[in-house]
């Protein structure tokens, strides 16, 4: 989003080992209420500045990682222009005049507060109290803020062809390695948590009838359990396949960065997919064992005191609600193609896209227009959503893309 000026001066940033954050997230809005943000920076043509400010607590930048310590911030606000929102923007500011400095004026730091897991985290609770920022601060390499010297007022428009756009816009949907490496820590939570559990329960004895001596350890373990027994072996089956999906996903991902090429729809599907159904999955499977293991899962030390990362993984990196809204979005507008639906795309996906096409089509009957008509069918887009989702992870194990070449790739 940055001009040749910001990119410099990262440059800059890194070779001075400058520190950073990026404050996005608010205490009553953040990454699952899609990329609305309440803090505001207003344009004021007559000092060609903006003013960067917390217009009530709830807009205060919460869980900010590294806020504390950073000495730069890009800082995502609603941009208002001549008394009008033009939607979030970032800046990159200064929150302090070098790293031992305190904060600069108008600028409050302080901890968020205690949490139920990762306290060692340095996240951040961020207010601005009228903090004026010069013009260049704004992110501009797409859209453009001015003052119109015949009436004295802002003006805000894109910069190149196309119609103004907030320049988040142009990120929101492409946080494409941050959600294969949520996807792939979920996953291994999960993994050592069943690991570590596993060990003990092989060496707890439990009562059986004709089990054996207790005293001797030949009577029936927990493991041997039928539901736990079950529950191990579906969860070994499941752990293979979404571990080998993460796998290709990774490779294909790694391919187009290493090649500068744009990931095609097929890949961008397959990564909103391994989000979600990794952490859906290790959210899924790790309640199931604590319900199976009793006391053990109430011990400190035993791994399920910090299941709570699991529901930061859940509305990291775009909220896996949003994504699945998303997967059936681009699969409505996909149908509506001729040949634009991966290649193997199964009949229970057909099925429940067109299900979700009727439901749209009922709502739009009456009355219902664009989002009031995906609200009003939401239950068979969640529904769509799951059947494309768990179809895709089918597809990618089983090696079918639509492309050739490097896996999920397509030239920029």
């Amino acid at each position: 989003l940055g001009s040749e000026t910001h990119l410099e001066e990262l440059t800059r940033m890194r070779r001075d080992g400058t520190l950073g954050c990026f404050a996005l997230t608010e205490r009553l809005a953040g990454v699952n209420s899609g990329l609305v943000v309440q803090t505001t920076a207003t344009y004021d043509p007559t000092a060609d500045a903006f003013v960067l400010r917390t217009p009530h607590a709830g807009a205060t930048k919460n869980w900010i990682s590294q806020g504390l310590t950073a000495t730069r911030a890009v800082v995502v606000a609603d941009l208002i222009v001549d008394g009008a929102s033009t939607g979030p923007h970032a800046f990159l500011i200064a929150l302090r005049r070098d790293s031992d400095a305190p904060p600069s004026r108008g600028i409050t730091l302080t901890d968020m507060g205690t949490k139920t897991t990762g306290n060692d985290l340095d996240n951040a609770s961020i207010a601005f109290d009228d903090v004026i920022i010069p013009r260049s601060a704004l992110l501009d390499k797409h859209c453009d803020v001015r003052r119109d010297d015949a009436t004295g007022r802002g003006v805000y428009g894109a910069k190149g062809d196309g119609a103004p756009a907030s320049n988040m816009e142009r990120i929101g949907q492409r946080l494409f390695t941050g959600r294969v490496a949520v996807a792939q820590g979920a996953h291994e939570f999960r993994k050592r948590l069943f690991a570590r559990t596993r060990g003990v329960t092989d060496e707890k004895p439990c009562w059986a009838p004709d089990g054996g001596s207790h005293s001797a350890k030949t009577t029936l373990v927990l493991s041997g359990v039928p539901q736990l027994r079950a529950l191990y072996v579906e969860a070994d089956d499941s752990e293979a396949r979404t571990g080998k999906f993460l796998s290709e996903v990774e490779k294909a991902l790694c391919a187009t960065l290493r090649a500068s090429t744009r990931p095609s729809v097929d890949l961008v599907e397959a990564v909103a997919a391994a989000k979600i159904v990794a952490v859906d999955e290790a959210i899924a499977f790790t309640h199931r064992l604590r319900q199976e293991v009793g006391s053990y899962a109430l011990m400190a030390g035993t791994g399920f005191e910090h299941t709570d990362f699991l529901q930061c993984c859940k509305f990291a990196e775009g909220d896996s609600r949003v994504l699945m809204m998303k997967v059936a979005r681009d699969r409505v507008k996909r149908a509506a193609t001729r040949g634009a639906l991966p290649r193997g795309t199964t009949r229970r996906e057909y099925d429940a896209v067109h299900a979700l096409q009727r439901a749209l089509r009922r709502a739009e009957e009456r009355g219902a227009k664009g989002a009031a008509a995906w609200e009003a069918a939401w239950l068979e887009a969640y529904e769509a959503a799951r059947v494309v989702v768990d179809a895709t992870v089918d597809r990618w194990v089983g090696g079918e893309t639509r492309e050739g070449g490097a896996r999920g790739a397509s030239k920029l």
